[in-house]
């Protein structure tokens, strides 16, 4: 495979916490400037890395980093299609629907951020929902103004294992009244507690906003088995806790969306505690098992990670100058070759001529 010119793509997980068939979606990719980085840590400790790193201006320039996932403001911008699509799919089925609720799977906070801001950009939202396994902090919020964070739980849905939502930041800032100075003080408090609290007309704000629910592990299960059984639908288990969400808020009817995240195949182990056995996984995803794999490993560490990026990069911009140079010997090669053969053309005809 050729690898796109003068980019890297680095990519940091959680080593141990995402499935094997996530692990293989990424590292089967032969493409020689992907780098996938398993770190000795949580999704949040890879996070807290990608963030120090964009901190640091010196190496942001240097390496001229930048981000794809919710970081960057487009991966929410590029999300809030999710809503307007599926609003015109639900209310030209049912035209008496005027306004469209949302039960979002939430650990970063990314898509359903891209639900408040399609709200306040004029889409007919009427309810969103946070829907949270066990790592609840976002719930806690919601439901007694509590942002606090806890240990990590490692669950069944990993990729919403999460315990400090980079996202919420931002709509903390819209909650300040767009007051940048407020907004610096409870991150302030944050960093220093590991706490925000929120009472009054900011709590009540906020759950005008949003309200929330939270699936454990049983609870995700029974879901998954539930509509299997009822619907045979087969709900990852992302997607069972935004289901679960809804059904504890009663809130399932015709103008309620259940945002789904994944495809069951992709977490068989813990689908097949509920239903047993499994749907045949596409073939897209079983063909992975047959792909060679790459990966590397690092500590939970900024610097040796930042380091690891660099000499990827010094190592990728030496094999560019090594193409372009051979390259270029071959078309003098050829452009030489070309010259000689017309000269020799030339002197053939001249000859036939005398």
């Amino acid at each position: 495979s050729v690898a796109k010119r003068g980019i890297d793509c680095v990519i940091l997980y959680p080593d141990g916490r995402v499935s094997e068939i996530q692990e293989r979606q990424m590292t089967t990719v032969p493409d020689s400037n992907i780098h996938c980085v398993k770190v000795d840590g949580t999704f949040d400790d890879c996070q807290d890395i990608v963030k120090a790193s964009f901190a640091n201006k010196e190496f942001r320039d240097r390496v001229k980093l930048g981000a794809v996932n919710s970081i960057n403001w487009c991966r929410v911008l590029a999300q809030t299609t999710y809503y307007y699509w599926s609003y015109l799919r639900v209310t030209d089925a049912h035209k008496d629907v005027e306004l469209v609720n949302y039960s979002v799977p939430t650990g970063n906070f990314g898509d359903i951020l891209a639900g408040y801001y399609s709200k306040r950009m004029g889409l007919p939202i009427g309810k969103l929902i946070v829907a949270t396994n066990e790592n609840d902090i976002l719930h806690r919020f919601f439901s007694k103004g509590e942002y606090h964070r806890y240990d990590i739980a490692e669950t069944i849905s990993p990729s919403m294992d999460i315990c400090v939502s980079s996202n919420f930041e931002r709509y903390l800032y819209h909650l300040a009244g767009d007051d940048p100075t407020t907004l610096a003080s409870w991150m302030k408090a944050f960093e220093a507690t590991g706490k925000i609290t929120l009472t009054g007309k900011k709590l009540e704000q906020a759950r005008k906003d949003f309200l929330s629910a939270r699936a454990d592990t049983a609870m995700t299960l029974e879901t998954i088995k539930d509509y299997k059984e009822k619907h045979n639908y087969m709900l990852c288990p992302h997607s069972a806790v935004g289901v679960s969400a809804i059904q504890q808020l009663d809130e399932v009817n015709l103008a309620t969306v259940a945002l789904a995240t994944a495809h069951e195949a992709k977490f068989p182990a813990a689908c097949q505690r509920a239903v047993d056995p499994l749907p045949t996984p596409p073939t897209q995803l079983s063909c992975l098992f047959k792909l060679k794999t790459r990966s590397s490993s690092c500590p939970n560490d900024k610097e040796v990670v930042q380091a690891f990026m660099e000499k990827r990069i010094e190592e990728r911009i030496a094999n560019e100058k090594a193409v372009t140079v051979k390259n270029a010997q071959f078309k003098k090669g050829v452009v030489g070759s070309v010259v000689v053969a017309v000269v020799a053309l030339i002197f053939s005809q001249f000859a036939k001529k005398r």
